[in-house]
């Protein structure tokens, strides 16, 4: 008897012991592709502009044919009503880390100036190239939980979910992160610093890692606090110019009463100009093209059946697009590695805040959303006995600050250096938080 309990003790061990293996293994993989950008940025055998050439091939090249391949082939009319959870819970996590954050704010009391930074820092993660990156390695063990189509469901799956935060990059990220009224005359000249060395090629990675080619959609109100003065009730701030119907209806020869019968209320007018200064027409991108072509060709069966498939006319041409996006995550980690080789900026925030965030984004929020998948599992809204799809749902709270967010205030020339910072410190303590979570949600996906 005492022999088959120690015997099922040891085999419960053994258990536990692979299963955490399982989890870990993942990450170390990426992490040695990290290391290795990392040593060839330190030592100088590629230099910075190699790697943003790289980040450039990952968004235009490597990262839509990954998108377009893989979702293209997994996405039907059926699955498309199934998945409506995905885009959901993005919007779910996001807003669960902005209130995470504001209670940062709260708590940690960071400088003034940097109260909605905190808010954006915490609330927005990366829901784009890490999660794909660890379900293309966590897929890459041949026994892997998720079976035989665990790459392309996972990256399915993932891909789904990014038109939805790039429409909250370019919308509510956009606009909170613009310097604050007052405190403009500080941010401006910490603005105007870092706009002169974005101009050498040695400018920080961290700017065009993600998402390059941001700067080319900078506007003259980019780096101003624009709604700050569209809204603004006092007339002293008279310099900004205002919405005049009346002149532009006078010119196309109406009347001064029709003007005035006709003429919108004032808040509607400033949300008007407030609109045509978001971004939103940047939203079509490479990979957000990639997503939609990728759900209309799923979407008609014939286009489906000509392109996709063993047989199929184009799969010469699929193959080849496959062979691309196998380059997509090896680019991903190198250029990350070129990232941190960078090491932290100097940061105002304070040690307190930076602490804080850290602790919100990567160890808080994660348990937040365990419990907000339980619910919706309680509640049958989410997909049930995939766990693939329960994994990358649990991915998006799990994961570290966007990089983006970098790139966004570089752009708006507000918290460049803090942002820089911050994301260096979570990207170097996520690989701790990662493993821990992975090897819980592993042990939560044994169970369903």
């Amino acid at each position: 008897m005492a022999d088959f309990g120690r015997l099922l003790y040891e085999n419960s061990m053994n258990s536990q012991r692979e299963d955490v293996l399982s989890a870990i293994t993942p990450l170390l993989k990426l992490l040695s592709l990290t290391m290795i950008g990392l040593v060839l940025s330190r030592f100088g055998m590629i230099p910075r502009a190699t790697f943003k050439l790289l980040s450039k091939l990952v968004f235009a090249l490597f990262l839509p044919c990954l998108i377009f391949t893989d979702l293209g082939q997994s996405i039907t009319l059926q699955n498309l009503i199934q998945w409506w959870f995905i885009p959901v819970n993005v919007v779910l996590s996001t807003l669960i880390g902005c209130f995470l954050g504001y209670l940062v704010v709260l708590i940690c009391h960071p400088p003034p100036e940097f109260n909605r930074f905190t808010i954006i820092m915490t609330g927005f993660g990366n829901t784009g190239n890490l999660p794909l990156a660890i379900v293309s390695s966590v897929c890459h063990s041949p026994d892997n939980p998720f079976g035989s189509d665990c790459n392309r469901k996972g990256v399915a799956y993932v891909s789904f979910a990014q038109w939805v935060a790039v429409i909250l990059v370019y919308t509510l990220v956009y606009h909170m992160m613009e310097p604050p009224m007052e405190y403009y005359d500080i941010v401006q000249e910490s603005a105007d610093i870092e706009e002169g060395e974005s101009v050498d090629v040695s400018a920080p990675l961290l700017v065009e890692a993600e998402w390059p080619g941001f700067h080319d959609q900078e506007t003259e109100h980019s780096k101003t606090p624009f709604i700050a003065r569209v809204f603004g009730s006092i007339s002293s701030l008279s310099s900004f110019p205002d919405l005049d119907l009346r002149d532009e209806a006078i010119t196309r020869g109406n009347t001064p009463t029709s003007v005035t019968c006709f003429a919108a209320p004032r808040v509607v007018r400033k949300m008007k100009v407030v609109a045509e200064q978001t971004p939103i027409q940047h939203i079509l991108q490479p990979p957000t093209v990639a997503s939609l072509l990728a759900i209309i060709v799923g979407l008609v069966p014939h286009i489906k059946d000509f392109i996709f498939g063993i047989d199929a006319p184009l799969s010469f041409v699929t193959d080849s697009l496959e062979i691309l996006a196998g380059a997509m995550v090896p680019a991903v980690m190198l250029m990350l590695g070129g990232m941190l080789a960078e090491g932290p900026n100097e940061s105002s925030l304070g040690l307190r805040t930076t602490i804080g965030i850290i602790v919100a984004r990567l160890l808080v929020l994660p348990l937040v959303g365990i419990g907000v998948l339980a619910l919706a599992d309680k509640l049958n809204i989410i997909l049930v006995g995939d766990q693939m799809y329960l994994f990358v749902l649990f991915l998006q709270y799990t994961t570290p600050s966007a990089i983006l967010l970098g790139a966004i205030a570089s752009l708006r020339g507000y918290g460049v250096r803090e942002a820089s910072a911050l994301l260096f410190w979570q990207h170097i303590l996520a690989l701790a938080s990662l493993s821990l979570y992975i090897v819980i949600y592993f042990k939560l996906l044994s169970f369903i």
